[in-house]
């Protein structure tokens, strides 16, 4: 028997308007003029103003006091509508306008050329018509070139490739022709193409060296005998294995810094490197600090005027039959959502500036020297203390955002450190500790690298009482190798 029963729940919710607010709070500037434009095409009652003709055009003026979490349903009677909340007279002051002012309209603008060049599987592709050889060998050799990596490498099995030609290009081949072709394809340039692991690529490289020097004999004997003991270090026992000098096992080892492990990043598209935009920009003048948001975060939107000159056909006309009803929803709702969205721009600039305000008055000596000493302990918590928002508002604005400053530019995430207190009693910021740590491994003689219970003994003779371990975590965040792999000759 189904039995009936009443329960009272209280359940905390995020109106659609909120959840819009948050998805642009936390997306970076790179990243915030494409979702501008996506929402430019989807609704067609939002206009970007910095494009529009210079007509004064009534705008949709933002309430200061405006709040996203008040916002009224759309409601399903069109005879209820407030024509005056989507209207603005014409002598009204411009409304909302988000330009920063650090961004002139009379500055040039300036692009960066990029170099037009072939990329690294064209030039092997130039250098493979240029052989003589059948057309049979000739689509051989194209497959072996599809497969390499993009650092040149050919790691698929041989037997794999006979396979491969057999089912998707009906080419019948063996593994003794294959190895033929790539024995041609590991003679084109960049030395080192076509290898199938590291020792192969390092030998193609030395065996097209003048082999006279005895550097180069015994470079060549190294990566082909000893290749696990260079790459350990373990240069003590590489010379008593070759019985050479000190000097002359140096002398070997020059010789094969200066071959690339990965040739083919010779050939790398430099355009396709990431650039990084900064969210905010923190001059000095004086001893003061002017903050300022990138003015591509401050977009210039507006309400379309054509969709209010359709409010004002609705309410001047007499017979409002039901097509028109549907057609005054349909714009109600687009213009409902332009106005959110401008109130989730206009409060995500607000929330940036506030939050980025807070981080430079905390961090306030090191953004006036650079000196990563002069940084305090900061968690999110202490900021969100100071502007009064929650610790998840405060995380998303510091992840994937960028200040730039005049010693260079960092990821906002990087100022939060954690506290580490040294036997005085004065807390410190590890990112302090770190500094001081890659200063010391700098420093040291690199015939004789200092190991992580040196270097903890070192820091807590700083005042800095870390144990191993911990000086072990900090040098590998820090991408520090261990002291066996620091070692120079």
């Amino acid at each position: 028997m189904l039995k009936q029963s009443l329960q009272q729940k209280l359940l905390q919710k995020l109106s659609p308007q909120q959840i819009q607010f948050i998805k642009l709070l936390q997306i970076p500037t790179v990243m915030l003029d494409s979702r501008i434009k996506e929402e430019l095409e989807e609704n067609p009652a939002l206009e970007d103003a910095s494009l529009s003709s210079a007509e004064e055009i009534p705008e949709y003026s933002l309430d200061e006091d405006h709040n996203n979490d008040t916002k009224e349903e759309v409601n399903d009677t069109p005879d209820e509508f407030n024509i005056d909340d989507y209207l603005q007279d014409d002598d009204q002051d411009d409304g909302y306008r988000m330009m920063s002012d650090n961004d002139s309209d009379d500055e040039e603008k300036r692009e960066m050329p990029i170099a037009v060049s072939s990329s690294f599987h064209e030039m092997l592709q130039v250098q493979l018509s240029l052989c003589v050889m059948g057309d049979h060998e000739f689509m051989v050799a194209q497959q072996i070139l599809g497969s390499l990596d993009d650092d040149g490498y050919l790691r698929r099995p041989i037997i794999a490739l006979v396979d491969d030609l057999a089912f998707s290009q009906n080419i019948f081949t063996n593994e003794a022709e294959i190895l033929h072709l790539l024995e041609i394809i590991q003679s084109f340039d960049p030395e080192g193409v076509g290898a199938r692991d590291l020792q192969e690529c390092l030998l193609l490289q030395l065996r097209r060296k003048n082999q006279n020097p005895i550097s180069i004999k015994l470079a060549t004997t190294i990566v082909r005998d000893y290749l696990d003991e260079f790459t350990k270090k373990h240069y003590d026992k590489l010379e008593r294995s070759l019985g050479i000098s000190s000097e002359e096992l140096k002398s070997a080892i020059n010789e094969i810094l200066k071959l690339n492990p990965k040739p083919g990043n010779s050939f790398a598209d430099n355009s396709k490197q990431l650039q990084v935009i900064p969210d905010f920009i923190i001059n000095k003048n004086d001893q003061y600090l002017l903050l300022t948001l990138n003015s591509k975060n401050a977009p210039e939107l507006r309400v379309s005027r054509s969709y209010q000159e359709m409010f004002q056909t609705y309410d001047k006309s007499v017979q409002k039959d039901k097509k028109m009803k549907e057609a005054v929803q349909f714009v109600k709702q687009k213009l409902d959502s332009a106005k959110w969205f401008i109130d989730a721009i206009k409060q995500r600039q607000q929330t940036l500036i506030k939050t980025m305000n807070a981080i430079m008055n905390f961090q306030y000596d090191y953004f006036l020297t650079g000196d990563d000493r002069k940084l305090r302990p900061m968690i999110l918590k202490d900021i969100a203390d100071q502007v009064q928002m929650d610790i998840s508002t405060v995380s998303r604005v510091a992840n994937s955002k960028y200040v730039q400053t005049e010693f260079g530019t960092f990821l906002l995430k990087s100022f939060f450190s954690e506290g580490i207190q040294t036997e005085s009693g004065e807390e410190v910021s590890n990112r302090e500790v770190k500094k001081i740590l890659e200063e010391c491994i700098g420093n040291e003689d690199k015939l004789h690298p200092l190991a992580d219970e040196k270097l903890a003994e070192i820091l807590k003779e700083n005042g800095y009482n870390i144990a191993r371990r911990t000086v072990a975590k900090y040098r590998e965040q820090l991408n520090i190798p261990v002291a066996r792999l620091r070692k120079e000759l």
